[in-house]
């Protein structure tokens, strides 16, 4: 206490005899009892002899013990660390990175003079583009045809080598950002703007891929890129009506030009059509008339040879069948007039009169 109470002097405000305190009561008095306050002075003192009691060497000497404790703990509660199975951990020693690769599980280093870095070897995506970027002209390329494009496309890629990536790279995903980025603009720059818009997008995305891989095996960045994938190719919106007018324009160039491919290729075929049907009835009438030729040929060799044997005989057969012919034909009837007799001549009236009819018309 910062006053004495021997020899029965007075407290600091010079109170009465006896162990008064500055209120006239003694620092001794129990005040625990019925309806008083607990005395704080008690309290700590019985604290005190019970923590002298649980820790060994005293409550001095126990600080020291349960500080150690606490350290210990502490170092221990920071020395483990646990790897999830989507994880990689790279242990560093004094800030340099060790060889081994902690897999997943539970692990143990002596931390702090060593520490640990985690990194996720899953799948994961880099978006690039104008809609994914804090930029809005991020997308916008020039194509080998003098056209602007705004490319937006995404880069899934995975970490094959936990270290490399920490360590070789300062920002593994803005450099991978930006070096697809360039490639992108490589590709688009090498091509005209119809391929990137519709006509040949795998071939730019495969083109894209191998540049990225390459330029990020370079720098050892430890990282596998496995797709590139073009979500979207549009023109910049100030051009837009202007680039779908020309793009209705070359739609409807094709459309006419597939129509008129359809109109000349029926017409080609009604021609070629025609023309077989021509020549095989040309190749039929050929045939027909060299056969009858060769069949009158023959007819007349034959004739000439009977006539060679018979002359006369011949003569007059080719005469009788000859007037046959023409006779048979004619509508004159000859009657003999020794063989006649008895035939009552026959005016044909009834024929006569719609023949005056059709020659008075």
């Amino acid at each position: 206490m910062p006053w004495s109470n021997q020899n029965g002097g007075g407290g600091p405000w010079g109170g009465g005899g006896g162990n008064q305190g500055p209120w006239g009561q003694g620092p001794n008095r129990p005040r625990g009892g019925k309806g008083g306050p607990p005395d704080l002075e008690e309290i700590i003192r019985r604290g005190q002899d019970q923590l002298k009691n649980v820790v060994p060497g005293g409550f001095n000497g126990g600080v020291f013990a349960i500080v150690g404790l606490l350290i210990v703990g502490f170092i221990l509660i920071n020395s483990i660390y646990t790897v999830q199975p989507d994880e990689r951990g790279v242990e560093m020693r004094f800030g340099k990175p060790k060889d081994e690769i902690s897999m997943p599980g539970l692990h143990y280093h002596f931390w702090p003079l060593e520490t640990v870095e985690f990194v996720k070897i899953t799948e994961q995506q880099q978006n690039i583009g104008g809609r994914n970027s804090g930029q809005s002209n991020a997308g916008l390329m020039l194509t080998g045809d003098q056209n602007i494009v705004n490319v937006q496309f995404s880069v899934l890629f995975s970490v094959t080598d936990p270290k490399h990536y920490l360590f070789n790279v300062e920002n593994p995903a803005d450099t991978l950002q930006q070096v697809a980025e360039s490639a992108m603009r490589e590709v688009v720059g090498r091509r005209p703007a119809q391929d990137i818009f519709r006509d040949n997008r795998q071939a730019i995305a495969a083109d894209v891929k191998s540049t990225i891989q390459a330029t990020m095996d370079s720098y050892g960045a430890g990282v596998s890129v496995n797709t590139v994938a073009i979500e979207d190719a549009a023109p910049p919106r100030e051009v837009a009506d202007a680039f779908d007018e020309v793009q209705r324009a070359e739609q409807d160039e094709d459309r006419f030009v597939e129509e008129a491919n359809q109109y000349a290729n029926q017409i080609l075929g009604k021609a070629r059509g025609q023309g077989a049907q021509i020549r095989e009835e040309a190749a039929a009438y050929k045939g027909r008339v060299v056969k009858e030729a060769e069949g009158e040929a023959q007819r007349f060799i034959s004739v000439y040879d009977e006539y060679s044997k018979a002359p006369d005989v011949t003569r007059k057969r080719l005469y009788l069948e000859t007037m046959q012919g023409v006779l048979g034909k004619s509508k004159k009837v000859i009657i003999d007039e020794k063989n006649g007799q008895g035939v009552v001549p026959y005016l044909p009236l009834n024929e006569i009169r719609p023949a005056q009819s059709g020659g008075a018309q």
